[in-house]
C-alpha cells in the first residue's frame, strides 16, 4: 500500500513538474521545437523537389509541380490566417493556443520557399506577383511580430519599476504639487516657466513623438535649464528654493521619461498587428483574385 501510494505521488508530481514547464515555455520552443523541425523538413523537401524534379520548359506556377505548391501554399495561408479566430477559443493539449501559434510561425516561414518555388521565379506586372509581394510583406511583418513580443515585454517589466500606470500618474501629480508650492519664492520669470511645466500634457504626445520615447525638449528641460545654481539671487532663501525647484524638475523629467518610455515599449508592440492584419487581409484578397484568375483561363 505504501509503495502504491508513493508511486501515485511521484506520478502526480512529475504531472504538477510537466505542467509547470509548459507553462514557462515559450512558444517558440514549445514541443522542443517540434513546429520548427516540421518547417525545416518542409521547406527543404520543396528545395530538393525542385531541384530534382524536372518541368519542361521551366519550372512555373502553371506546371503541375507548380499547381501542387499553390495548393498546399494557397492552403497554408488560409489556415494560418485563422490564427485571429483560434485566439478567441483556448483549449489544452497538443493544439494548445501556444501550439498554434508555434506552427502559425515556423509554418509561415516556410511559404517563403514554398511561395517562392510555385512561382518558378517567374514575377511580373500581374496579380499573380501581386499575391507573392503581400505574402511577403505579411512574413515580414510577422517576423517584426515575432522579435518584438520575444524582447520588449522584458524591457516593459523593467521600466515600470512594479509600478502600475496609475501610480506612475500618481507619482507625476505629486511631484507637481510639491512643484506648484516650491516655485512660489522665486522670481517672476522662473516661476512662469515652471508654471508651463505643469500644464504640459504628457499623455498629449503625437504618434511620432511616442516612438521617439524620452528625452525630448520639453518644457520641463526647457525650465530645467534655465533655472540653474549659478545664477545670482538675493539671499540664502532664494537660492535654497532654487535649488528644491531644480530637484523637483530633475525628478519630473526623469518621472515623465519613465512614462514616455512605457509609452513608446507599448507602441513598438501594437504597431505591428496595424499592419500585420490589414496586410494578411489584402493577400486574401489577391490570393482570392490569383486563384480564380488561374482557373477562368486555365
Amino acid at each position: 500500500m505504501a509503495s502504491l501510494f508513493s508511486r501515485r505521488e511521484g506520478s502526480a508530481h512529475a504531472e504538477i513538474e510537466e505542467r509547470r514547464s509548459a507553462t514557462h515555455e515559450s512558444f517558440l520552443s514549445h514541443r522542443a521545437y517540434f513546429w520548427a523541425r516540421v518547417s525545416g523538413f518542409l521547406s527543404l523537401f520543396v528545395v530538393l523537389t525542385y531541384v530534382l524534379v524536372d518541368v519542361e520548359p521551366r519550372h512555373n506556377g502553371g506546371s503541375w509541380y507548380g499547381y501542387t505548391l499553390g495548393t498546399v501554399g494557397a492552403g497554408l495561408i488560409v489556415w494560418l490566417s485563422w490564427l485571429g479566430v483560434r485566439k478567441r477559443r483556448p483549449t489544452p493539449g497538443s493544439w494548445s493556443l501556444k501550439g498554434w501559434t508555434s506552427a502559425h510561425v515556423y509554418l509561415g516561414m516556410s511559404l517563403v520557399v514554398i511561395g517562392t518555388m510555385h512561382t518558378g521565379f517567374q514575377l511580373g506586372w500581374n496579380v499573380h506577383t501581386l499575391a507573392w509581394v503581400l505574402m511577403m510583406l505579411v512574413i515580414l511583418s510577422g517576423a517584426y511580430g515575432i522579435t518584438v513580443y520575444a524582447t520588449l515585454p522584458q524591457a516593459l517589466s523593467e521600466n515600470r519599476r512594479e509600478m502600475t500606470r496609475e501610480q506612475m500618474i500618481e507619482s507625476l501629480a505629486t511631484i507637481d504639487r510639491q512643484l506648484e508650492a516650491a516655485a512660489q519664492p522665486l522670481a517672476r520669470k522662473d516661476a512662469d516657466m515652471v508654471i508651463a511645466t505643469l500644464e504640459q500634457d504628457v499623455f498629449a504626445a503625437g504618434i511620432i513623438a511616442r516612438f521617439r520615447g524620452p528625452g525630448g525638449r520639453d518644457a520641463t528641460r526647457r525650465a530645467l535649464d534655465h533655472i540653474s545654481t549659478d545664477r545670482a539671487y538675493d539671499d540664502d532663501a532664494d537660492d535654497l528654493a532654487q535649488q528644491k525647484v531644480r530637484a523637483l524638475l530633475g525628478k519630473r523629467a526623469a518621472q515623465i521619461d519613465q512614462i514616455r518610455r512605457q509609452m513608446q515599449i507599448k507602441a513598438l508592440l501594437e504597431v505591428w498587428l496595424y499592419i500585420h492584419v490589414p496586410l494578411t487581409i489584402a493577400l486574401l484578397a489577391a490570393l482570392t483574385a490569383h486563384v480564380v484568375s488561374v482557373f477562368y483561363y486555365w
